[in-house]
């Protein structure tokens, strides 16, 4: 028969291997969890990117970016951007926005599908003028929609010469 301290060893490592049995267990469990949060995190992204070329096919997308330059003579509010004079985006912007697009951040104000053909791109921008004063302008484009996906940027840069904002429309080239 088993002494009472002979019990109590065998019961202490029978405790301990079941511990490490556990713990090890454990880690298992852990490292497979994180391997299956990489695997949806992939999954998740390849889920977005065919979303994007079901929604908005090569032949029909259009892109349409904005960027500021110093921004001394304008401080920006809002845009509105129209595409044949329907409203598709428009946006308030907040201090921390505005702070990213002049240290060259550039926004995707808009990701939409446009059929081939003539199309008129216009962006009004409201905003802080010089001396503080309420501004309110905008730029227009017309554009050839072709096969090739469109990408346009919305620039805001300030002309030292005149002493003024300017906004423009740029195509980019595919």
């Amino acid at each position: 028969m088993l002494k009472s301290n002979q019990w109590r060893r065998w019961g202490a490592s029978a405790f301990c291997a079941l511990a490490l049995g556990i713990a090890s267990a454990q880690a298992q469990e852990a490292s497979d969890v994180e391997a299956l949060k990489q695997r949806v995190l992939e999954l998740n992204r390849d889920l977005l990117i065919l979303e994007e070329e079901l929604l908005f096919p090569a032949n029909t997308q259009m892109s349409v970016f904005l960027s500021m330059d110093v921004g001394k003579f304008f401080t920006l509010d809002s845009v509105k951007l129209m595409v044949d004079d329907q409203l598709v985006a428009s946006h308030l912007y907040t201090h921390q926005q505005l702070d990213a697009l002049f240290r060259g951040g550039v926004q995707r104000l808009y990701l939409g599908n446009l059929k081939a053909g003539a199309h008129e791109i216009s962006a009004i921008f409201v905003g802080q003028g010089p001396d503080g004063r309420d501004y309110k302008r905008g730029a227009r484009l017309t554009i050839d929609k072709d096969e090739d996906p469109k990408v346009l940027e919305i620039r805001i840069t300030d002309s030292t010469a005149r002493m003024q904002p300017e906004f423009d429309i740029k195509e980019w080239d595919n």
